[in-house]
């Protein structure tokens, strides 16, 4: 069996890391992780107003590369709390109403975290005649307070933002389950990428910019502001896709993808087809497994965002197959986590200076 490429330093990172909250809008307590993590393989960090975090390698390089993943996990926001001492939520980023009654969350003040737990209706309840399926209007949390006075002497408000408490653990040694890891394995594996350049003292002819976008989940907005920031000439995005294998999930519309069998490869218009093809050859060069995946008018991802920037920049994805996207229990094999990081390295050292990916040259 092969030797994994991911350290026990690396692995005590992605437990602390996954662990924190991060939710859209407040992602700085993960991005200082980050940061202090990456520091010993970049020369420089750029940050922004809204907490996207790069790291840079060959800062003074006219010709820059981006490798890119984002920061932020899904939530709830406090919307309502009522006279009887109920809170009422609405989304922050893309929560899933049906997984919420019974979770445990933490409510983020500024006295500090306070408990809560989404309440629901015991079975004997209810008319299984009529039976009412979760929605946002009729989920809410309970903190045990027995009135909206007690609510807000507890530092609870309108604005509160709500996080799962969810921890990473590992599931028959090798697959990763956690809340977030949509997309904080992005994160982790950009990384990783740079830990393994540093250590196997590459020296690269462009600028690295290793970024971890905040805002992700709520309309790609930190990658379109690091975009003209940084204003790249390449960028590689590594997000999370859709294991497809799992039940009551229609493979004819969302294609196949399966933990365990290698990073997918995305086609669609914003990719762009010669650094695509690049990775595709760097792959079967270096015999990384992968899959393909074909999207529609948008990836969904922050390649879009990249992609569009700047007059056009030449963007690709790489993403890392994923079940129960946007659940506290988000599932990827170790095996594909490992391969993403050598498809983004390798593709990386097959990029010579100054490369255009332009069809007219």
């Amino acid at each position: 069996m092969a030797t994994s490429i991911l350290t026990k330093k690396s692995l005590t990172f992605l437990e602390k890391y996954l662990n924190n909250a991060a939710p859209t809008g407040y992602e700085w307590d993960g991005q200082k992780l980050w940061m202090e993590y990456l520091k010993p393989y970049v020369d420089e960090f750029i940050t922004d107003t809204y907490g996207t975090a790069v790291g840079v390698i060959n800062p003074k390089a006219t010709y820059k590369v981006v490798i890119e993943g984002h920061a932020d996990e899904i939530s709830w926001y406090v919307n309502y709390i009522s006279d009887n001492g109920l809170l009422y939520v609405i989304r922050n980023g893309g929560s899933d109403h049906q997984i919420a009654p019974s979770k445990i969350v933490n409510i983020h003040t500024k006295k500090g975290i306070i408990k809560g737990v989404f309440g629901w209706p015991a079975i004997h309840t209810r008319n299984k005649a009529k039976e009412e399926a979760p929605k946002p209007e009729n989920i809410c949390i309970d903190v045990g307070a027995k009135d909206k006075e007690e609510v807000l002497s507890m530092g609870i408000h309108v604005g509160c933002v709500i996080t799962y408490p969810d921890e990473f653990h590992i599931l028959n040694k090798d697959k990763f389950v956690c809340r977030a890891l949509d997309n904080r394995m992005g994160g982790f594996m950009i990384a990783e990428v740079a830990r393994l350049l540093k250590e196997n003292k590459k020296k690269l002819p462009f600028g690295l910019y290793i970024t971890n976008s905040v805002q992700e989940e709520i309309g790609l907005r930190g990658a379109e502001m690091i975009a003209q920031r940084i204003k790249p000439n390449i960028a590689i995005v590594t997000d999370v896709t859709h294991d497809t294998t799992t039940p009551m999930i229609d493979k004819k519309k969302q294609g196949l993808a399966e933990i365990g069998e290698g990073p997918v490869i995305a086609y669609a218009p914003a990719v762009q087809q010669k650094l695509r093809d690049l990775i595709v050859t760097t792959a079967e060069k270096k015999k990384i497994p992968f899959q393909r995946a074909a999207l529609s008018r948008a990836t969904g991802t922050d390649t879009d965002a990249f992609a569009y920037s700047n007059g056009g920049v030449a963007s690709a994805l790489i993403s890392l197959p994923l079940r129960y996207m946007h659940t506290t229990v988000e599932m990827v094999h170790q095996r594909d986590v490992e391969n993403v990081i050598k498809l983004i390295y390798e593709s990386l050292l097959a990029i010579k200076k100054d490369q255009s990916f332009s069809y007219f040259e």
